[in-house]
């Protein structure tokens, strides 16, 4: 807890932005604990209240906050900014450089002139001349705070772990999660962890003016580790059984695999497999180890000591296997609500001669045919587009039970159809139950 008798360590007002992301989350929840008041910033302020709901909360989107103007009404009475934003790459949602450059540059010189702090969360690689847009952008974001003129500290983390996961951490669960063998491209890979205790503990010191202005600096583990011993290490935290093999996928098929996953992304799937993701790790996620221990913090804890503090639970194991199986139960809901459509489409007459059999007209049982196509295709889409596919979900049970009610209401013989219509619907109202479940991502 601060110390309100110290004026370095009273409590401070601390704006936190994207608060509700894996690494935002653990910085609120470790400044709130030492007596700070916390503000959370982000797009999404359902899910900010969903993640922490005790944050006082502020709305808005970082793509336009690019003059300094647009910051001074959020820094009232605020004493430090944590910035805990960034994106991948460039997406529908994501602008690299307005994020990671101008809207930084613009909030630091806010921030200079009402002599408010500001506390980077950059990236060990940031480079101007870096191979990525995602650190070159990063690296710009930077040099724009120290140019700036405010009181500032910049903290470069390598891979991020932590008690929840998200983007690269989900996906080495993911991996792990994979039964009896263990596919993975770039074993060799190096990597240097974090923890996100350690991390948020160092933010904390910052806040509390026990870093100095103008510190700037890699927190890595001391260690370095192949991609291949982080995924082991997470297998074996996670409690699931040694891999009884490797297999390594080779470059060109992880290069058609990334360039898939940045098609995905047009349609709001933010793979941890783009083609930005697949580099930064080539490249290395490794920093200079920093001696923290001259402002007074202990050692950044080793990869193994990182997970021990953290016991993997029940939650954990499931989290990592529902992960894995997500684009296969989204992949298969896509497939089947098309070709359900598609076939509607194409056998529309012989669709309709099921309700003619029941007495409708032809007309009328034709049109209703093609109508329910074009749903099915509808709802098909709606799963395949990442910002509707949870809406997908509900449509996807609403219209299975209407066709459940009206079979029985109109052509109750198909229940006693030996090919069992009816009775598949019920799986597929629970798999898109399952994936309603699945797409939950904070």
């Amino acid at each position: 807890m601060a110390d309100a008798n110290d004026p370095a360590h009273a409590p401070k007002t601390v704006l936190i932005i994207g608060a509700y992301g894996l690494i935002g989350s653990g910085i609120a929840q470790h400044l709130s604990g030492d007596g700070h008041q916390v503000i959370g910033f982000g797009r999404q302020i359902d899910t900010g209240k969903r993640v922490l709901p005790t944050l006082d909360w502020r709305s808005g989107d970082m793509r336009f906050l690019i003059e300094d103007a647009d910051w001074t009404p959020l820094l009232v009475d605020v004493d430090v900014v944590v910035n805990c934003s960034g994106a991948l790459q460039d997406g529908p949602q994501d602008d690299l450089e307005i994020v990671h450059h101008h809207a930084i540059a613009a909030l630091a010189n806010a921030c200079a002139t009402r002599d408010v702090q500001i506390i980077q969360i950059s990236a060990t690689g940031a480079d101007l001349d870096a191979s990525t847009p995602f650190l070159a952008s990063k690296a710009r974001g930077d040099a724009a705070i120290q140019r700036s003129g405010a009181h500032h500290v910049i903290l470069r983390p390598g891979l991020v772990l932590a008690r929840h996961s998200y983007g690269g951490s989900a996906m080495l669960r993911m991996l792990a999660a994979v039964p009896w063998v263990q596919p993975i491209a770039l074993p060799d890979a190096k990597i240097q962890t974090i923890g996100l205790d350690d991390l948020a503990a160092t933010v904390s010191a910052a806040v509390s003016n026990a870093l100095p202005d103008g510190f700037v600096g890699d927190l890595v583990e001391a260690e370095t580790h192949s991609l291949r011993d982080v995924v082991a290490s997470m297998r074996s935290w996670l409690g699931f059984a040694p891999a009884k093999a490797e297999i390594a996928i080779p470059t060109a098929v992880t290069q058609i695999l990334s360039k898939a996953a940045d098609k995905l992304a047009l349609l709001g799937w933010r793979s941890p497999l783009r083609t930005t993701a697949v580099r930064v790790l080539s490249d290395g996620v490794t920093g200079v180890p920093q001696d923290l221990s001259r402002f007074g913090l202990p050692r950044i804890k080793s990869l193994q000591h990182t997970l021990a503090h953290m016991p993997a639970r029940v939650e954990d194991r499931l989290f990592a296997r529902m992960s894995l199986l997500t684009p296969v139960i989204i992949a298969t809901l896509v497939v089947f609500w098309f070709l359900s459509g598609a076939i509607g489409f194409l056998r529309a007459s012989q669709a309709a001669l099921v309700l003619q059999d029941a007495g409708w007209s032809q007309s009328l049982a034709l049109a209703s045919a093609l109508f329910w196509a074009v749903v099915d295709i509808a709802i098909a889409a709606g799963f395949a587009y990442r910002p509707f596919a949870k809406h997908a979900c509900w449509c996807a049970v609403a219209v299975s039970l209407f066709y459940l009610g009206a079979s029985t209401l109109f052509v109750p013989s198909l229940w006693l159809d030996p090919l069992g219509p009816l009775i598949k619907i019920f799986p597929g109202i629970t798999l898109a139950l399952v994936a309603r479940a699945a797409l939950e991502t904070r």
